[in-house]
């Protein structure tokens, strides 16, 4: 046999490097001989841990597929609760208005007000009958009211008390037909344009 006289220079040093010995397992390109019990436990630790990486890819899939569901359920709720809450709180803000004006003492300036806002709806129009409750009626006389003095002396408006009418509003009728200024009334339109 030849001998090698060179010198070889590698760029990296060399790792895991084993000498070759003629007729060794190496040498033949063989694995060296395992324990029988050893090679069962490798074989079953690598099926296990493919098993359990298959099993934690399908959980993953599956809590990424609930997550985005949960998602959508929220992105689909949220407009909904906005909505419901919306409408609670107008109907909340309405019945509140509504006690307050209900427990607020009947004033002759307020019926003034309500029978001045219905003549506004009626303008122009002759024979006008206002019809209102008759402690408002007798509540105006008391306070010797503006209203009442112009209308005895125009002759077109005529004041009368019923008992239909709630304290606080007013019914106008015209030959054309009715005003409905019942305080009953107004919060029933304003309880429908506000609410869906």
């Amino acid at each position: 046999m030849k001998s090698w006289s060179e010198t070889i220079t590698l760029p990296k040093p060399v790792r895991d490097v084993l000498l070759a010995v003629p007729n060794s397992p190496a040498a033949r390109g063989a694995q060296p001989a395992q324990d029988p019990w050893q090679a069962s436990y490798d074989l079953g630790r690598i099926d296990g841990e493919k098993a359990l990486s298959e099993q934690l890819l399908k959980q993953r899939v599956e809590t990424h597929e609930l997550f985005q569901g949960l998602l959508a359920s929220l992105r689909q709720a949220v407009p909904q609760v906005i909505r419901d809450t919306e409408s609670m709180m107008v109907s909340l803000a309405l019945e509140v208005a509504q006690k307050l004006v209900a427990n607020m003492p009947i004033s002759a300036a307020m019926v003034e007000a309500a029978v001045q806002d219905a003549l506004g709806q009626v303008e122009g129009t002759a024979q006008v009958t206002v019809r209102l409750h008759p402690a408002d009626l007798e509540l105006l006389q008391n306070a010797h009211s503006p209203l009442l003095v112009s209308g005895e002396s125009a002759n077109e408006f005529r004041f009368l008390g019923s008992p239909e009418v709630t304290r606080g509003g007013c019914l106008v009728q015209t030959r054309f037909g009715m005003v409905d200024a019942r305080r009953e009334t107004k919060f029933d339109l304003l309880k429908r344009n506000l609410l869906p």
